[in-house]
């Protein structure tokens, strides 16, 4: 008898996106992501958490929000200035996917 499996040859994405979790999966990725950038610039250019405040013109504890992955609520002009803070630039572009 041959039962082929019908999941043979998906991928994690189809099964994600087929669970509706895929954009959500995404964008905690992607949150993480830049997160752990900024972290990596600022251990490169040796600036503490209190000089990057400093030089965004923020609380460290905003700094700390924004530097933790799980925390959703950092919006695109505070991610602006953090990459500008450690001489980076934000990119975001809009497809078509």
């Amino acid at each position: 008898m041959n039962r082929e499996n019908p999941r043979v040859g998906s991928t994690l994405d189809s099964l994600l996106r087929r669970d509706d979790a895929y954009e959500d999966i995404r964008n905690d990725a992607i949150k993480a992501t830049l997160a752990y950038k900024l972290k990596e610039a600022m251990e490169a250019q040796n600036i503490s958490k209190a000089r990057m405040a400093e030089r965004m013109e923020t609380s460290r504890s905003q700094l700390d929000r924004l530097l933790d992955p799980e925390n959703e609520g950092v919006t695109l002009h505070t991610l602006k200035r953090a990459a500008a803070a450690v001489g980076m630039r934000l990119n975001l572009e809009i497809r078509q996917i």
